[in-house]
């Protein structure tokens, strides 16, 4: 099983506080080269901070994918980091949460022989449902070109809020993600279709999805890898 599950800063245990910062610091310093905090082979700001809540993908007890979630009534990035890189930048006044720091480890992925399964898709199926058990409005993002084309791709009706341009001058964008009923079984509906999850209950939180087991004679459904990718800073 991929578990999916949420847990607050305040009890992050330090074991996977390290973890998580140091794969943080492998995509957004090493693979992306962001202009980001880093210490210890750690990388983490200011938005690590009581108001946080992480969600985790975690197979085998290590994690393979993980984002932050702010509540917009909190300082985010969106408005304290990324106002400067648009022309007006607004959020509206509701029970909303931000996402950040959204990646997925590709080398763990490959080593775990998780290729064959839409990983992306079940990461944004989860999202969905944690918004959802919370009373979540909607979820919030600053996302780069080709990660906005990524969640375009995976059917979720995202919308385009507002477009800036980032530091590197390259069109950054604030998008609304909804977390209807709709948008999570199109979710499903495609999860279901690229890697059938044999009756698993996929609407609820936390989340469970099924892994099994290949013989290394078994053709992968999916050759394709998912790779790392990230929303926040371009």
């Amino acid at each position: 099983m991929i578990e999916f599950f949420d847990v607050d800063y305040n009890l992050l245990p330090d074991n996977r506080s390290n973890e998580l910062f140091s794969l943080r610091k492998t995509t957004f310093k090493d693979r992306l080269n962001w202009i980001v905090n880093c210490e210890r082979n750690m990388e983490f700001d200011v938005y690590d901070n009581k108001n946080t809540t992480y969600l985790f993908g975690v197979y085998q007890g290590l994690i393979v994918c993980s984002l932050r979630f702010i509540e917009t009534q909190h300082p985010t990035m969106i408005i304290d980091t990324f106002k400067p890189y648009f022309p007006q930048l607004n959020l509206p006044d509701g029970n909303f949460t931000e996402a950040s720091r959204l990646f997925i480890d590709k080398s763990r992925i490959q080593e775990l022989q998780l290729r064959q399964y839409p990983i992306s898709s079940i990461l944004f199926l989860s999202m969905i449902n944690y918004a959802r058990d919370r009373g979540y409005e909607g979820i919030y993002a600053i996302v780069s070109h080709p990660m906005m084309i990524i969640f375009q791709r995976s059917g979720w009706q995202i919308s385009i809020v507002e477009t800036g341009l980032s530091e590197k001058k390259q069109n950054i964008y604030l998008i609304f993600m909804p977390v209807d009923s709709h948008n999570q079984q199109i979710m499903i509906d495609r999860i279901n279709q690229k890697s059938p999850s044999r009756n698993a209950t996929l609407d609820c939180w936390p989340l469970s999805f099924p892994i099994r087991k290949h013989r290394s004679d078994e053709l992968q459904l999916d050759a394709k890898p998912d790779g790392m990718f990230s929303v926040s800073n371009a």
